[in-house]
């Protein structure tokens, strides 16, 4: 935390910035190592240039960012505390050039803000947080395998729920009951169950449909736990299915593992999506992969990068997403197989080992 503030520090110096001021709770955990969610409340982390961080919390978390932050500098405000003029007394000097995190403000909390500092510029800061966040630590990286081993074991115990006659929903009820069970924080995004032509539907619904033998069955489910979260999809057959949701299920197949091939430090997005969709194209599929490869996964489902076909920046390695190629076809089905990956110094690292080939339940 102390080497993440360090770097914080020299974009201020770098950017002529007089302080930054951190206002997503994740942030602050990610900097300080102060976990909350702080509702409507307003949590604040100033980093003034050159000088030691301070943070404003409500006064019901006073004492948990005592025990768990690493900053020495501590300050409370009761709910009936005007919140934004006790953080411009906080300022230590006349602020010019403020950080902020514009994507996490409203504008209601910025003009606040504004009103209360007064700094003649605003700029943001998006930019060296996310390049800070991309570049994972061992204990991330380790966090996140937790993650991916807890979903993965609530995936086992969903797919032998399956049997014609049950719904959709009564699986996601199932999944969502394991993940609590053994031991995450709850589901990283809403748990989705697909079956029959739904799962053409890369963001469908579940609800009270039953599943039906001849038709396939879309799983994509994740978790946080330790504050870090898991994203996977697997398709699965249940009974016989036809020969053109196989040749579906194949193509796809080749388009995951094509992308994850070409993973490696040093190549851009933007070819890892192609690597995956020329292989969905020369299946003949190509319209109906209509979606981005991927996205990075860490402390948000989503974050920094997105991987898809335009995106010229350059993989590193620490650098963790997702590789979930999809075909959806219309009254038929769809099928997406996702897989979390994480870009070591030689290559890859696929954290996900559910299997993948086509698998036949019910």
């Amino acid at each position: 935390m102390k080497s993440r503030m360090n770097k914080l520090q020299a974009y201020l110096d770098h950017n002529e910035l007089d302080a930054m001021l951190i206002t997503s709770p994740k942030h602050v955990y990610y900097l300080t190592g102060f976990a909350t969610d702080p509702h409507e409340r307003f949590l604040g982390l100033l980093l003034p240039r050159g000088e030691e961080a301070l943070m404003l919390v409500p006064a019901l978390d006073y004492e948990a960012a005592q025990v768990a932050s690493e900053v020495g500098s501590i300050h409370a405000h009761s709910d009936t505390d005007d919140a934004y003029e006790l953080l411009s007394k906080l300022m230590p000097r006349d602020i010019r050039k403020l950080g902020v995190e514009k994507d996490d403000l409203s504008v209601l909390r910025f003009e606040a803000i504004s009103a209360a500092i007064g700094a003649e510029a605003y700029v943001d800061i998006g930019f060296p947080l996310r390049e800070l966040r991309a570049i994972k630590t061992p204990d991330e990286v380790a966090r996140m395998k937790n993650a991916v081993r807890i979903v993965e074991e609530v995936l086992r115990s969903g797919v032998d729920q399956v049997k014609p006659g049950v719904s959709e929903i009564e699986l996601v009820a199932e999944l969502e009951y394991r993940m609590k069970k053994l031991g995450a924080q709850g589901p990283s995004f809403d748990t989705m169950v697909l079956s029959g032509a739904k799962s053409a539907l890369p963001h469908g619904k579940p609800d009270s449909r039953k599943i039906a033998e001849g038709e396939l069955l879309l799983f994509d489910l994740g978790v946080f736990a330790d504050g870090y979260a898991s994203d996977i999809t697997r398709t699965f057959a249940v009974g016989e299915i036809t020969d053109e949701m196989k040749i579906i299920y194949g193509a796809v197949l080749a388009g995951n593992l094509a992308a994850i091939e070409a993973v490696r430090a040093g190549v851009t997005f933007g070819s890892l999506d192609r690597a995956a969709r020329e292989s969905i194209e020369a299946a003949g599929y190509g319209p109906y992969f209509n979606h981005r490869l991927g996205h990075g996964l860490g402390m948000d489902i989503h974050e920094y990068p997105s991987i898809h076909g335009r995106n010229d920046d350059i993989v590193l390695a620490g650098m963790t997403f997702t590789v979930e190629p999809g075909i959806y076809v219309p009254l038929v089905g769809g099928v997406r197989i996702e897989d979390d990956v994480l870009v070591t110094p030689d290559g890859v690292e696929v954290l996900t080992s559910f299997p993948k080939e086509l698998t036949v339940i019910g």
